[in-house]
């Protein structure tokens, strides 16, 4: 038996815990804690506690403890990943495996701007043209200068997760339309100066064109018997298209050979004129991998736990195209 927690993760690492079980050979038992107490996660885990609220080092503390109290064997790391990263070999002290990369990597990654640095001066990615402003001065500067190239443009701050800042600008927001539907992440030039305008300074925020195309999602792993890497063509319905596109694999693999990421990842483009663009690269496990690794047979998370132990799992993937989607299923709490 294996015996692995996940700290805070998303409601959808309900179904990556739930194909992680899956694995006879593992015999995981999986030990969950969250900041929600009712949330669904629980009810594929085999133990459940309240997340410890604290943070930096104290929570790295926290978590060395907890992993002592259970006696855990692999550590799945979501909250605070750029902290446990950086004191990993704590962890490996007390005997326990930790599923994060490196801190170096993991640091760059999490800075938008500087993961796009890095990839321009290496080459054989798609770029898209960017300017990082820090003012509101420096920002209408930059608008100015992309607008001459672009017709939209959109903005979000450099350290984000999940697109919580991302905002496309407009020109005019149709308020009554708004009222029959869902209102999307739109902003006039107008409205989001004026909000830049009431502080002085605030962190990196990044502009650049708002390309429409689909999003493409590539779950990755790199392992002893080649790439795992399973790209997932997103729609503005809940179905996704696993399109195994010559152009997004080669440039996957080309991100894949330079950052050196051992742990399950992401690695996000967007298409524009027929060609994948570089949006982000995210150090862990997406929300959709288990759709990923339904539609082809594939367990990654038992593989990439495999790996950490030291061991070599076997798998084999075909490339034929699929359509996969998901429900909502009811699950009572308590």
């Amino acid at each position: 038996m294996t015996r692995i927690w996940f700290n805070h993760w998303f409601s959808t690492s309900y179904g990556l815990i739930e194909i992680l079980k899956s694995d006879s050979e593992l015999d995981a038992y999986v030990i969950a804690s969250n900041k929600q107490r009712d949330s669904v996660i629980q009810k594929v885990c085999d133990e459940w506690y309240d997340e410890p609220l604290t943070e930096g080092e104290e929570y790295v503390r926290d978590c060395i403890a907890f992993c002592k109290e259970h006696s855990v064997d692999v550590f799945v790391p979501r909250n605070q990943m750029v902290e446990i990263s950086k004191n990993k070999a704590l962890f490996y002290e007390i005997g326990v495996k930790v599923l994060v990369d490196e801190y170096d990597i993991i640091d760059l990654l999490n800075n938008k701007a500087e993961t796009y640095d890095y990839f321009k001066k290496i080459g054989g990615i798609n770029i898209p043209e960017y300017e990082v402003v820090t003012d509101a001065a420096m920002f209408e500067k930059a608008y100015k200068s992309l607008q001459k190239n672009h017709d939209k443009l959109c903005v979000k701050f450099v350290n984000d997760e999940g697109a919580k800042s991302f905002r496309r600008i407009v020109e005019e927001i149709d308020i009554f339309a708004g009222l029959k539907n869902y209102r999307r992440m739109d902003v006039t030039y107008e409205e989001y100066l004026r909000a830049l305008k009431t502080v002085d300074s605030f962190d990196e925020l990044m502009i650049m064109p708002y390309m429409p195309g689909p999003e493409i999602s590539v779950d990755c792993l790199k392992t002893a018997s080649g790439l795992i890497a399973v790209p997932r063509i997103k729609s503005e319905s809940r179905h996704e298209n696993i399109v195994f596109d010559e152009e997004i694999l080669r440039q996957t693999q080309v991100v894949m050979e330079h950052v050196q990421l051992e742990c399950p990842c992401n690695v996000q483009f967007r298409m524009e004129n027929g060609m994948p663009y570089l949006l982000e690269i995210n150090t862990r496990m997406s929300g959709g991998l288990q759709m990923s690794c339904l539609a082809k047979e594939i367990n990654i998370p038992a593989i990439a736990i495999h790996k950490l132990l030291g061991r070599d799992m076997a798998w084999s993937m075909d490339i034929t195209p699929r359509v996969v989607s998901h429900i909502e299923i009811p699950k009572v709490i308590r």
